[in-house]
């Protein structure tokens, strides 16, 4: 497919640098509880919402024998932590190119995030360009059923652009993202890193190293 109807970012890992920000939150968070977070438990944790995420955190600190009030609790002690370091999250390389070419190309953009509204409004706070996706789904959303792994999130910003998702680009980084925009039926393109080199992604999925390969063929200069 040369000519997408529309691309479709995910935001933490993507666009913006912050995975290993928010393992660094989440394992410190875990740590004061008396849990241990290794490579495979955070890698499980990325592309999810941060309530799914705290539920299963939740879940690995009771079934290490330890003790914590609940959700809530746990994410007294992550919060602060998350959102001082991602305050001053930077952009992945060739993203900001990325977003400025599908603006200036006319190719539509949704942003399909797990990230709360106020999470991406603290991370985007740096980098303007990311105004130029004016269509978002963020975590949080009312009309968002399930969090990804399910395909709700590329659903719901398919529709708002009022295109088929099949017929999008989707572009992801974890594995429960690809496996939401692989169930959601859009090209799947995943940004791989040092971390998540052993995982196996869909089927089909365009594998990139950084996202300055993308090429936008089929559109002309608007």
């Amino acid at each position: 497919m040369a000519r997408p109807a529309a691309c479709l970012f995910d935001l933490d890992g993507l666009l913006l640098d912050t995975e290993p920000l928010h393992a660094r939150a989440w394992r410190d968070a875990a740590r004061s509880f008396g849990t241990q977070l290794d490579p495979a438990r955070l890698l499980a944790l990325r592309g999810r919402r941060r309530h799914d995420c705290a539920d299963q955190v939740l879940a690995w600190i009771r079934s290490d024998g330890h003790r914590c009030d609940g959700r809530e609790a746990l994410l007294a002690v992550r919060q602060p932590i998350a959102e001082r370091l991602l305050a001053q999250a930077p952009a992945m390389a060739g993203a900001e190119r990325l977003v400025r070419s599908c603006y200036g190309l006319g190719v539509p953009m949704a942003l399909a995030t797990s990230s709360s509204r106020a999470a991406v409004e603290l991370k985007a706070a740096p980098h303007p360009w990311l105004e130029l996706i004016a269509t978002r789904v963020h975590g949080d959303d009312a009309e968002l059923g399930a969090g990804k792994p399910a395909p709700d999130v590329f659903l719901l910003a398919a529709a708002r652009l009022r295109v088929d998702a099949a017929s999008c680009w989707a572009f992801e980084d974890s594995p429960a993202g690809a496996m939401a925009a692989a169930a959601a039926g859009c090209r799947v393109h995943v940004l791989f890193t040092e971390a998540t080199q052993n995982v196996v992604f869909p089927l089909g999925s365009v594998l990139l190293a950084s996202l300055e390969e993308v090429v936008l063929s089929g559109y002309e200069q608007a």
